[in-house]
């Protein structure tokens, strides 16, 4: 076995998640819970927030009430003004606990949460605890007055949530092996949005709890609520937008000017080696579409290409093509810079933004291995590697390369 396997970043991750999760039980079920009634209610909030979260998401946090609640309860340090006398391990076991159990209908749907977002929730909630209860316990945060106290409690929630960032970037990285910095640099991004709704909501719930008890749960709880329902709204209207994309990506298909399921194919492709060229968040979407457009210029000719291959004509007709297909792009109401992208395919390599050079080179290469037998991908590769200066950007060339020997090639073939 890959010892650099067993050191991976998703496997010290989830043994360490695994480790804190059994101890944290483990000790609670001996000394029994302190404090029922305020466990109860951090509880319920946590399952609640599990159960109108929604799998399969593109956001970054898929339970974000959830994740609130927990986060509150690892900072709660009175209830009505009485000191809570929780630990570390409670905390813990209690938030796992809830977790689980709020999973039980998504995993009964067949679409339960990943071992990551359990592992994230563990290790991000026990890391807060960590700072903050043995300290409280210890009465050091008494001389503190109201304003510092949750300035406090806000810098806590911050570095719990760049901690988060911070692991969610190396999970994906450790899974995908896409680039790590463009991974963090889209989970700080996502702090950004619903990361500071799930912060201060956990930060004023804290307090709120500890002036006038457990009434300030539902009440502080429902805003985090709506907001989620909002993003749930809007993700499912950007799911739709996209299923209209590829619905319109596919007419080519249908028309029979290209072969079926190439749009998808470079759609993919292209993604995956803007990811090892570092794009990430609004550039992605915008390969993305690109790539699943960038046919669709053929639907004005009168004869189809044989088998749709563009990339074998002369230049002045892939440069007529690809201006229709922007001219297409742009009646459909989609991003112009999508347009954009699709328009100057045919341009000269040094004059494209960097994902036209991306789709270019990918849609070159889907079109040379369908059509080269066996061994089509790894001549397909050295074609495009061989072909005239300024051709096909090299930088894009061997990212494709690097993707290929990650999911088709072996290395020593894409090498």
């Amino acid at each position: 076995m890959n010892p650099h396997r067993l050191l991976s970043p998703l496997t010290l991750v989830h043994a360490a998640a695994g480790v804190l999760a059994t101890l944290s039980l483990a000790v609670t079920l001996w000394s029994g819970l302190d404090e029922r009634g305020v466990a109860l209610a951090f509880g319920v909030l946590v399952t609640v927030g599990e159960l109108t979260g929604w799998t399969g998401a593109r956001a970054r946090e898929a339970a974000p009430l959830a994740a609130a609640g927990a986060l509150s309860y690892a900072l709660l340090g009175a209830d009505a003004g009485q000191p809570t006398r929780h630990g570390v391990f409670q905390v813990v076991a209690v938030v796992l606990a809830a977790a689980l159990l709020g999973s039980v209908p998504h995993i009964a749907r067949g679409r339960g949460p990943a071992l990551d977002h359990l592992a994230r929730r563990v290790l991000t909630v026990g890391f807060a605890a960590v700072c903050f209860q043995p300290l409280c316990g210890q009465g050091a945060f008494r001389e503190w007055g109201g304003p510092a106290y949750a300035l406090l409690l806000v810098a806590l929630l911050s570095l719990t949530a760049l901690c988060d960032a911070v692991l969610a970037a190396a999970l994906a990285h450790s899974r995908t092996r896409w680039p790590f910095g463009p991974l963090l640099r889209d989970e700080l991004r996502a702090l950004l949005g619903i990361g500071t709704a799930v912060c201060a909501t956990g930060a004023v719930m804290a307090l709120a709890v500890a002036v006038v008890g457990l009434w300030a749960v539902p009440v502080f709880s429902l805003p985090l609520l709506l907001t989620q329902l909002s993003f749930r709204r809007y993700a499912a209207v950007r799911a739709t937008y996209r299923q209209t994309i590829t619905s319109l990506a596919r007419a080519t298909e249908i028309a029979g000017y290209t072969p079926a399921g190439h749009a998808r194919r470079v759609a993919a492709l292209s993604l995956a080696v803007g990811r090892d060229l570092g794009l990430s968040g609004p550039d992605l979407t915008v390969l993305e579409y690109a790539a699943l457009m960038h046919d669709i210029g053929q639907l004005s000719l009168v004869d189809p290409v044989p088998a749709g291959a563009t990339a074998v004509l002369p230049q002045a007709e892939q440069r007529r093509i690809a201006l229709l297909g922007g001219a297409v792009v742009r009646q459909t109401g989609v991003n112009s810079q999508v347009a954009a992208v699709v328009e100057r395919q045919a341009d000269p390599c040094a004059e494209q933004p960097v994902a036209a050079r991306i789709v270019r080179a990918v849609n070159a290469y889907e079109e040379k291995a369908r059509d080269a037998g066996p061994g089509g991908p790894l001549t397909a590769l050295e074609e495009l590697r061989l072909a005239g200066p300024g051709e096909y950007a090299s930088e894009v060339v061997e990212a494709l390369a690097r993707v290929l020997s990650r999911d088709c090639l072996t290395p020593a073939q894409a090498g």
